[in-house]
């Protein structure tokens, strides 16, 4: 990987490290707003998952769907396939606008939080720059 591919996956990571920090300044707020904190979890997941394919240098697709890019992470490392997203891909979308779409529980957001900080630990761990 040339310094150029570097800098590159880097803004990927730090992108979804933005995210990450965004749930939790969320999180830490007197009322947390869970829509958002929801959005920028799958946002974080799918940036980190992202930016693993992107070190191994495959083509990185338009997409949202987290089952979708962890499946295709699962054909380098077989350790995604274990990563249960839940229904983060959900939270990428179709929380953004108003419609039939519940708004997670505090515990589906304690779930999600989780999901992406062991998607983030697995990246970061198989990432070696």
């Amino acid at each position: 990987m040339n310094n150029e591919e570097k800098k590159y996956l880097q803004q990927w990571i730090g992108k979804a490290e933005e995210d990450l920090l965004v749930v939790q300044q969320l999180m830490s707020s007197e009322i947390p707003i869970k829509g958002p904190i929801a959005y920028h979890c799958q946002q974080s997941a799918e940036k980190f998952l992202k930016a693993f394919m992107l070190f191994h240098s495959l083509e990185i697709p338009r997409t949202h769907n987290i089952e979708f890019l962890l499946e295709k992470c699962a054909q380098i490392d077989k350790s995604f396939s274990n990563v249960d997203p839940g229904n983060l891909t959900d939270y990428g979308v179709e929380l953004r606008y108003p419609g039939d779409f519940l708004e997670p529980s505090l515990k589906e957001i304690e779930t999600m939080i989780s999901v992406v900080k062991n998607i983030r630990g697995m990246v970061l761990d198989k990432i070696k720059l």
